[in-house]
C-alpha cells in the first residue's frame, strides 16, 4: 500500500474538482448519441430500434471497462489511470465525426464507449482522499453524470450551427485538455497497491450476494438515468413536437437533477443511512413512473346528447416536471448505491464499484435497445416508462425482502426488540430480545 502522506482538505477538495469536471466532461461524450443520433437517424432512415442500438452501443462497452479499470485503478493508482483513459478516448471519438453507415457508428461506438469507464476509476480515487465522508465525497463525483445535461445544452446548438459532426470533435479536443488538466492538479492515489490480489481473488466478492442486490440497485437508478438521458431528446421531438434544441432542453429537466444532485444525495446517505434513502426512492420513482406509463389517450363516451370526447394525457410542462422528480431520485439513488459499497466493501471499492457499475451500465446499454423494441412492437411511446416501473416494482421487493423487514425504516423498534448497529444501512438491525 502507498505510504504517501496524507492531503490536506484543499488538496483533497482539488482532486475532487478535477476528477468531477473530467467525468462531467466524459460523460458528455459518453451520451452524445442522445442527441447526435437524432439527425444520424434521418440521415440513415433507422427506425426505433435501429435507433435505440445506436444510441446504446457506447453504453456497452463503459459498462463492461469499468471492472478492469476498475481494478487497474486499485493496483496502478487513479491519477495514471484516469489521464490515459481520458487522452485515450478521444481517438475513436474524433474519428466517429467521418463515420457514414450504422456499421461504422456501432463499430466506432464500441470503441469511444470506453470513455464511460471513467466512473470506475473515479470514484475509488475520489473516495480514498475522504475517508470520513465518502458518501458526500462519492456523491460530489457523481454530479459529473450532469454531464448528460451538458450535452444537452451544448450539442443541439453545435447541430443547428456546424453539423453533427463538429459535436464528436469538440469533446475530443475538450477531452485531451481535461486529461492535461488532470494530469497537472490530480495527487499520486493513496490507496495504490502495486501488490494487490490478483483479478481473480478480487472477484472473489462476487460471492457475496450483497454485491448482487446493489448490482440490481445500480442497473435501474444509473442504468434508467443513462437510458432516459439519451431517449428523451427524440421523445420530446416526436411526442410533444419541439425542434431539437428545445427538445433538448426539455430533456434536461431529468438529466440535469440526476446530475447536480446526486451530491445531496451523499450526504442524506452519510445522514440518514444508504438503506432508508434507496427505499424511499424506490418508492417515489415508482409513482413518477406510473404516471409517466399513461399513454396520451382520448375517449369518447356516448350521451343523452351525443358523443363526448375527452383526451387524458400530460402536458409536456407536468411531464417535464415528473421527469424532474424522477431524474431527483435516480440521483439520490445512484449515491445511496455507492454509500453501501464504501461502507461494506471499503478496502475494495475498486473491484466492487467496478461490478457495481458495470451492471448499471449493462442495464443502460439494454433498456434503449428494450425501449425501441417495445415502440416498434406496441407502438405505444410510453412504453418504455411501463418498462421502467416493472423494473423499480422487481427493486422494492427485493428491498423489501432483503432489508425492509430486517431494518426500521420509520420510527423506533417495537418494544421487545433491541437495535444492533449496522455501518452499511445507517439503520438499525432489529434482533429479537431474549
Amino acid at each position: 500500500m502507498s505510504t504517501a502522506a496524507a492531503p490536506t482538505t484543499a488538496r483533497a477538495l482539488v482532486v475532487l474538482f478535477v476528477s468531477t469536471l473530467a467525468f462531467a466532461i466524459s460523460f458528455a461524450a459518453w451520451m452524445m448519441f442522445g442527441v447526435t443520433g437524432i439527425p444520424i437517424r434521418h440521415e440513415l432512415g433507422l427506425n426505433a430500434s435501429e435507433f435505440g442500438l445506436l444510441t446504446a452501443t457506447p453504453i456497452l462497452t463503459g459498462a463492461l471497462l469499468r471492472l478492469p479499470f476498475g481494478i487497474w485503478t486499485d493496483r496502478f493508482g487513479g491519477r495514471i489511470v484516469m489521464a490515459l483513459l481520458l487522452a485515450g478516448s478521444a481517438v475513436p471519438l474524433w474519428l466517429s465525426s467521418y463515420a457514414t453507415k450504422l456499421w461504422q457508428f456501432l463499430a466506432i461506438g464500441l470503441a469511444l464507449g470506453m470513455v464511460g469507464a471513467v466512473f470506475a476509476v473515479g470514484t475509488p480515487y475520489v473516495a480514498r482522499f475522504f475517508p470520513r465522508n465518502r458518501g458526500f465525497a462519492m456523491g460530489v463525483f457523481g454530479a459529473g453524470v450532469s454531464g448528460a445535461a451538458i450535452n444537452m445544452f451544448v450539442a443541439p446548438q453545435l447541430v443547428n450551427h456546424f453539423g453533427w459532426q463538429s459535436v464528436p470533435r469538440v469533446y475530443a479536443i475538450s477531452l485531451l485538455v481535461v486529461a492535461g488538466l488532470f494530469w497537472l492538479l490530480a495527487l499520486p492515489d493513496p490507496g495504490k497497491n502495486a501488490n494487490a490480489p490478483t483479478i481473480r481473488a478480487q472477484l472473489g466478492v462476487l460471492r457475496d450476494p450483497r454485491v448482487w442486490k446493489y448490482c440490481q440497485y445500480y442497473s435501474i437508478v444509473f442504468g434508467g438515468f443513462t437510458a432516459l438521458s439519451i431517449w428523451m431528446p427524440q421523445y420530446f421531438l416526436n411526442q410533444y413536437h419541439f425542434p431539437i434544441a428545445q427538445a433538448a432542453l426539455m430533456a434536461a429537466c431529468f438529466s440535469l437533477p440526476g446530475g447536480v444532485l446526486r451530491a445531496a444525495g451523499g450526504w442524506l446517505s452519510d445522514r440518514f443511512g444508504a438503506h432508508k434513502v434507496t427505499w424511499w426512492v424506490l418508492w417515489v420513482a415508482w409513482i413518477c413512473l406510473f404516471l409517466l406509463s399513461y399513454p396520451q389517450t382520448d375517449l369518447i363516451v356516448q350521451t343523452v346528447r351525443g358523443p363526448l370526447a375527452f383526451h387524458i394525457g400530460l402536458p409536456a410542462w407536468g411531464f417535464a416536471a415528473l421527469l424532474f422528480i424522477l431524474g431527483v431520485c435516480f440521483a439520490c439513488g445512484m449515491a445511496s448505491t455507492f454509500k453501501y459499497i464504501g461502507d461494506d466493501f471499503p478496502t475494495n471499492m475498486g473491484a466492487v464499484s467496478g461490478i457495481v457499475g458495470m451492471a448499471g451500465g449493462i442495464g443502460g446499454f439494454l433498456l434503449p435497445i428494450m425501449f425501441g423494441a417495445l415502440l416498434d412492437i406496441l407502438g405505444v411511446p410510453s412504453s418504455c416508462f411501463m418498462l421502467l416501473y416493472g423494473i423499480v416494482w422487481v427493486s422494492l421487493i427485493l428491498s423489501y425482502l432483503t432489508e425492509v423487514r430486517r431494518f426500521a425504516v420509520i420510527g423506533s423498534p417495537e418494544h421487545g426488540q433491541v437495535a444492533a448497529a449496522n455501518p452499511s444501512s445507517g439503520a438499525p438491525r432489529i434482533v429479537q430480545a431474549g
